[in-house]
C-alpha cells in the first residue's frame, strides 16, 4: 500500500517548442476604425434624421459597407503556430500545415504558397515600398559607420553611433543604430521570422495534414443582404 509520500507528481505537460504568434496590420486596423465611425456616423444620423426612403437608402448601406470595412480592415490575421500558419483574409480564412508549405513569397504582396501551387495572399502582412526603401538607406548608413569604424574613424552618424566623446552606441534589433531604427523593413522581418519557423517545422510529425478553407459566411451574407436590399430600393425608386 502506498502512502501520499510515496506517490511521485503528476508529470507536466510539455511546453511547446514556440509560442504561437498573431500578425496584423496597425494601420490598416487603425485606419478601420476611423472609416468604421465616420461611416457609423453618417449612417446612424441619416438612418433616424432622415425621410422618405432615406433610412431604409441608410440601413442597407450600413448593411452592406459596414462588414466590408471590417472584412478589409480588422479582419486580416496571420497566426503562426507550432504546426500550422493560420492565413486570416476579407472573405476566407486557410489553415496552412507547415508540411504543406513550399515557400513564403514576398514581392509586391506577401503571399504563402502551397506544394500544390495554391497561394494564400497575406493581407494581414502588407508590404511597404517606402518602408523598404527607408530600411535599404539605414543599412547603407550602418554598412559606412561599420567601414569606418573598422578604419579607425568615428562614424559619420555622430550620436547614431558612437557617441561624440567615444562611448559606444545601442545598436537595433535588425541592425542599424537604435536611434535610427532597423535596416530591415517590418514586413520583410515577419516573412523572414515565418520562413525560418517553416524550416524549422516543416519535417515535424505534427506539422503535416491537408490545406483548409473555410469562407467567412459571417462577412459575406450581410453582405449579400446589404447588396440585395439595396438593388430592391434603387430598383422601386
Amino acid at each position: 500500500m502506498t502512502t501520499p509520500d510515496d506517490q511521485s507528481p503528476a508529470p507536466k505537460p510539455p511546453t511547446p517548442a514556440y509560442k504561437d504568434r498573431a500578425y496584423r496590420s496597425p494601420w490598416g486596423m487603425a485606419g478601420g476604425v476611423l472609416v468604421l465611425a465616420l461611416v457609423l456616423w453618417l449612417g446612424v444620423d441619416a438612418l433616424f434624421q432622415g425621410h422618405g426612403r432615406t433610412p431604409w437608402l441608410a440601413l442597407a448601406g450600413l448593411i452592406l459597407v459596414v462588414p466590408l470595412v471590417i472584412a478589409f480592415t480588422l479582419r486580416p490575421a496571420v497566426f503562426a503556430g507550432d504546426d500550422t500558419l493560420r492565413v486570416r483574409n476579407p472573405f476566407r480564412t486557410a489553415t496552412l500545415p507547415w508540411g504543406q508549405l513550399a515557400s513564403l513569397r514576398s514581392g509586391y504582396t506577401n503571399e504563402a504558397v502551397t506544394k500544390e501551387g495554391a497561394t494564400f495572399q497575406l493581407w494581414a502582412v502588407p508590404v511597404s515600398l517606402r518602408g523598404r526603401k527607408r530600411a535599404s538607406r539605414r543599412a547603407e548608413r550602418a554598412a559606412a559607420e561599420a567601414a569606418d569604424i573598422a578604419r579607425g574613424h568615428r562614424p559619420r552618424g555622430g550620436l547614431g553611433g558612437f557617441g561624440a566623446f567615444g562611448g559606444g552606441g545601442a545598436f537595433g534589433a535588425y541592425g542599424g543604430t537604435a536611434a535610427e531604427g532597423p535596416t530591415r523593413a517590418e514586413s520583410d522581418q515577419i516573412i523572414d521570422d515565418l520562413r525560418e519557423l517553416l524550416e524549422r517545422r516543416e519535417t515535424a510529425e505534427s506539422a503535416q495534414g491537408e490545406v483548409t478553407v473555410r469562407w467567412a459566411y459571417e462577412v459575406l451574407a450581410p453582405v449579400t443582404a446589404g447588396a440585395v436590399l439595396l438593388a430592391i430600393l434603387l430598383a422601386v425608386g
